[in-house]
């Protein structure tokens, strides 16, 4: 699954004591910034634009073919590929991402204090690229509060095509990609199976990369099905922007500021202007896990 990276720890946190929480794992988009924002509907215009003019599809069939592969493979890229459509991953996120109106985003100065505030890992779980989430953490300024960062990449590292020239059978290579072993053959396949949520081995997958206990990690995402996705691994779960609870959730945020009223039991027994004075004052560098 590529390199796992290694997680900075923040020093001024002293964790050895017992909490009821050890980790907080973050979704990114329409979480972190509200979905009024007006990046999930620049990014799914995008996406239909590449569907039409880099994959030729009809004009007439975009709009609900690229509803109905997010609802049934998570995400219209990973629909778009097991239908056996071929492009190349950086080139899709660069034309759904790359053309989005970042500018929208500014900085957000309450969340920073209040994810500095909190003495648990902190950790971002995208399906987005990671320049996508460069982007969007810079504009927010919240760049140094997360120490790790699973994303597209992580989950979905590039990979060799593996051949077997004296076998004609499919193989499997790493990535559930299939390798059709043809003698002078070196295509491979482009049904490629792309790990994303809301499956719960994705789900599984961070929480293995990131080497956390789910019984004492908090999942936030926006995503009903993302949320089910994390009970059913076995994370304490938060439905954000919705003030009412969906299936699998324990608890229920309007907007990702109202944290603190919602679940205090995250600073508890912290003195939290202390250390959030303390952390403040300690640099914190992001790594990436792909």
């Amino acid at each position: 699954m590529g390199s796992l990276g290694t997680f900075l720890k923040m020093d001024a946190v002293d964790r050895s004591a017992e909490t009821k929480y050890e980790c907080l794992l973050f979704d990114m988009d329409d979480t972190l910034y509200p979905l009024s924002s007006g990046l999930n509907l620049a990014c799914r215009k995008n996406i239909e634009e590449f569907m039409l003019h880099k994959l030729h599809i009809e004009e007439s069939e975009v709009p609900r073919m690229c509803l109905e592969l997010y609802r049934e493979h998570g995400t219209t890229m990973a629909g778009l590929k097991a239908l056996g459509y071929e492009f190349d991953n950086d080139e899709f996120h660069a034309y759904v991402h790359g053309r989005l109106p970042y500018e929208t985003l500014k900085p957000d100065p309450v969340l920073r204090n209040l994810l500095l505030s909190m003495p648990q890992r902190k950790i971002i779980f995208t399906n987005g690229d990671k320049a996508h989430v460069d982007q969007v953490l810079s504009r927010l300024g919240l760049e140094d509060c997360f120490e790790g960062i699973i994303c597209f990449e992580t989950l979905n590292p590039a990979l060799e095509p593996i051949m077997d020239q004296l076998d004609g059978d499919s193989v499997q290579a790493e990535g559930d990609i299939e390798v059709d072993s043809q003698i002078g053959s070196n295509i491979v396949s482009s049904k490629t199976r792309i790990l994303c949520k809301p499956s719960v081995e994705a789900i599984e997958a961070a929480i293995k990369i990131a080497d956390v206990d789910p019984s004492k990690t908090i999942f936030f995402d926006d995503s009903a099905r993302n949320i089910a996705s994390g009970k059913a691994a076995g994370l304490h779960t938060v439905i954000v922007g919705s003030s009412v609870l969906v299936p699998g959730a324990d608890h229920a945020l309007r907007s990702i500021h109202n944290i603190r009223e919602a679940l205090p039991e995250i600073w508890e027994g912290q003195e939290g202007e202390q250390l959030e004075q303390v952390i403040q004052s300690t640099a914190v560098e992001t790594v990436v896990l792909a």
